[in-house]
């Protein structure tokens, strides 16, 4: 595989764009040179309006984080499809970040079609944190709209909405937006070193990786008397595989990301594995599987493992194992790195907030006016994940190009969202039953 680096040639997407804008690392810390956030210090800076869309947990703290980028950046407008969800979000917001919340009650939208309120408020910044069912529109009409945009991984949930979203990211770059995606990991000092010095040559040619991500068992909401079905799989989205992709896409997306920064970010040429429900046999529980495996093939004939898992009271791992022809790289994501063979290291340093990071470097991005736009990698990631799913649910041997051209639509059409809507989850996948479409 001739673009998996073996030498010193290869430099992680930090070390690419610290240079070319002229940022530094301190102590795992942004610092910035005059010309990018020094304007931004002063009183009469230009304001950045930003827009949030999703505003559960992970909203509320990019929110927070958006704002703690850039002293001028002010949220302007929020929307969710949940009032209490938007109400409370605004109510830690302001005890967070009070100064710059501005967010007038005519600029709080409720519903659908919330998204596209947001988006023409005017804001200059989108944060997309809502299921990942939604994303792929909700950045279409971002970039269409000629906003810059945060997403929180995954992008998608299916192939149709993967090229989607490449549309929408290569659409950005012509407009000269900034598009950046929630793979955190790829933000952490730690990670960061470590891949800079696998893709370094520091453990030669690379011939296989194992990523582990175990877990266990994750929230649930009771249903209430006057919950329509949309409401209720609304409120447990993550149960459904149509708004989750499962839980294999939803949060082990992760993990495929670092398999795929760990090869350089080529894509495998096709995938076989595994997966089930052992645990997760409740109704509640919607459609998604608790466990997968799976190995991905690439063209030189390397491969990569995920073995990920959602089972309550079982050992927990997080971790990436690379074996390469002079050295093996063992990446603990709780914190610990080293690389044993010819070139022994061991991770010694700082790590830093690798969740405020991506939007330092959002925010850095759009005061330069030289834009990022991690659209082919964040979808590229997204689509092992779904390939990932592909192959568990049908227990199938899968192409890439079989994978990334399937017509498979998980949900409904994004026009046909409404609380009546009476949409059948589809049914739990059973391999071998299960076809490929």
């Amino acid at each position: 595989m001739e673009n998996i680096a073996k030498g010193k040639k290869a430099a992680s997407g930090r070390r690419e764009f610290i240079k070319k804008s002229g940022i530094a690392l301190v102590g795992g810390s942004m610092v910035y040179p005059s010309g990018i956030l020094a304007s931004a210090s002063s009183s009469n800076a230009d304001k950045i309006k930003v827009g949030l869309i999703g505003c559960g947990g992970r909203g509320t703290g990019a929110a927070s984080q958006a704002l703690q980028a850039d002293p001028n950046a002010i949220l302007t407008a929020m929307g969710d499809v949940f009032e209490d969800r938007l109400e409370g979000s605004h109510g830690q917001l302001l005890k967070l970040k009070g100064d710059q919340i501005k967010v007038d009650k005519s600029n709080k939208f409720i519903g659908f079609d919330a998204y596209q309120k947001v988006i023409d408020s005017g804001v200059d910044v989108v944060l997309l944190i809502t299921p990942p069912a939604f994303r792929p529109d909700h950045l279409k009409a971002a970039i269409n709209a000629g906003k810059h945009a945060f997403c929180e991984k995954p992008m998608a949930v299916d192939a149709p909405g993967v090229r989607k979203v490449l549309a929408a990211a290569k659409l950005a770059k012509e407009k000269k937006l900034s598009v950046v995606s929630g793979f955190c990991l790829r933000h952490d000092t730690m990670n960061i070193e470590t891949m800079d010095r696998v893709l370094g040559g520091d453990v030669g040619e690379i011939r296989a990786v194992t990523a582990f991500r175990n877990g266990g068992e994750l929230w649930y909401k009771d249903r209430k008397p006057d919950w329509t079905d949309m409401t209720y799989q609304m409120r447990n989205w993550y149960y459904q595989n149509w708004l989750s992709g499962d839980f294999v896409v939803e949060q082990s997306v992760h993990s495929c990301d670092l398999l795929s920064w760990s090869m350089n970010n080529e894509m495998p040429v096709k995938a076989i594995g595994t997966g089930g429900r052992q645990v997760r046999i409740d109704q509640k529980y919607g459609n998604i599987y608790d466990h997968f495996a799976v190995e991905y093939t690439y063209a030189n004939g390397a491969k990569t493992n995920l073995f990920t898992r959602q089972q309550a009271d079982t050992q927990g791992r997080n971790t990436v194992e690379i074996f390469g022809t002079e050295g093996v790289a063992y990446l603990n994501l709780y914190g610990q790195s080293e690389i044993t063979g010819k070139n022994p290291w061991r991770f010694r340093g700082e790590r830093n907030d690798m969740f405020q990071a991506e939007h330092d470097k959002l925010f850095a991005a759009i005061r330069s006016g030289d834009p990022m736009n991690d659209g082919e990698l964040m979808a590229n990631s997204t689509m092992m994940g779904i390939l990932a799913r592909m192959v568990g649910y049908t227990g199938q041997e899968i192409t890439w190009e079989e994978a990334f051209n399937s017509q498979e639509n998980l949900g409904p059409k994004f026009e046909d969202y409404a609380w009546d809507f009476e949409y059948k989850m589809p049914p739990i996948a059973i391999p071998g039953k299960t076809k490929l479409v």
